[in-house]
This record gives structure tokens, C-alpha cells and sequence, in this order.
């Protein structure tokens, strides 16, 4: 009983601290994990990644989150709402580490208005089958302008 007693509250730390640096649905971590990888020249088809682990690191605390991706000529493209901690951090500008499955890959994040309506309709094609309740509660596009960045990630 005394070693209940002493196991059962590290065990309770211990998860609550896991679960405090990972990123898990919707709530962000710390740690990205996965290989460093070189960047490939193609990304070839990712229409069957529907998630990525992005990193965004400025200031003394890196967030990771779980994020959609699409591929848009050639770049991958990420889209979050304009006051979301992560966001901010990528709207410094610098690298962003993507692991896709257990490859993780340094990417220059860009924000950027260019191809704008292109990008977010590629979101709302490739998502729009698996998550439809989702995609429906999305902005219009006239709207999403005013609310949503999205960020080209470049090979650097």
C-alpha cells in the first residue's frame, strides 16, 4: 500500500507532463520527433498525408501542432487562423520543422497572400470528402481573408 502510495502520483506526473508536451488534437506540445531529413527536390503525390507535426520555434517556447497540409505547385502550404499562438510564431518568419510520418524536414515558412483563394480551395477539395462538417464550418473565401494565414513552406 505505502508503494501505491509513492508510484501512483509519479505515474500521475509523469502522464500529466506527456501529455503537457505533446501535441494531442487540437492542443499543442513541445517535441516534434521523428529523423531530420533532407528536403526532397519533389514532394510527389501527398494527397494521402492529411496531417503533418509542424514546429514553430520563436522566443523561448517552441509550439507543435497537428496540422492539414496541401501541396500547391510544387510547395507545401499551411493555413491556421490569424490569432493562434503558433501562427504568430510562423508570421516571424524562419525555419518551420514538418515531420511527415517518421520524417522530419527544415522548411522556410513564408506567410503569404499570393495564390491565397488557389491554396484554401486546394484545402477545401482535398478535406472536404473525410471532413465535411469541418470544411462546411470554414470561412468564406471573402472572409478568410480577413481571418485566416496561410504559409508556404519552401525548401531553404
Amino acid at each position: 500500500m505505502k508503494i501505491l502510495k509513492i508510484v501512483l502520483p509519479i505515474l500521475l506526473l509523469s502522464l500529466a507532463l506527456l501529455i503537457w508536451l505533446l501535441p494531442i488534437g487540437p492542443m499543442p506540445g513541445f517535441f516534434i520527433g521523428g529523423t531530420v531529413t533532407d528536403v526532397p527536390e519533389n514532394w510527389g503525390d501527398t494527397s494521402s498525408i492529411h496531417e503533418v507535426r509542424l514546429k514553430a520555434s520563436s522566443g523561448l517556447l517552441p509550439r507543435v501542432v497537428i496540422i492539414w497540409v496541401v501541396q500547391v505547385e510544387g510547395d507545401l502550404h499551411v493555413v491556421g487562423a490569424k490569432d493562434s499562438g503558433w501562427v504568430s510564431m510562423l508570421s516571424q518568419g524562419g525555419t518551420a520543422l514538418v515531420r511527415m510520418g517518421d520524417e522530419t524536414y527544415a522548411l522556410q515558412a513564408s506567410e503569404t497572400t499570393q495564390d491565397f483563394e488557389l491554396i484554401l480551395q486546394a484545402y477545401i477539395d482535398k478535406y472536404r470528402a473525410d471532413y465535411p462538417d469541418i470544411i462546411d464550418g470554414f470561412p468564406s473565401l471573402e472572409e478568410a481573408k480577413g481571418t485566416v494565414a496561410v504559409f508556404r513552406l519552401s525548401r531553404e
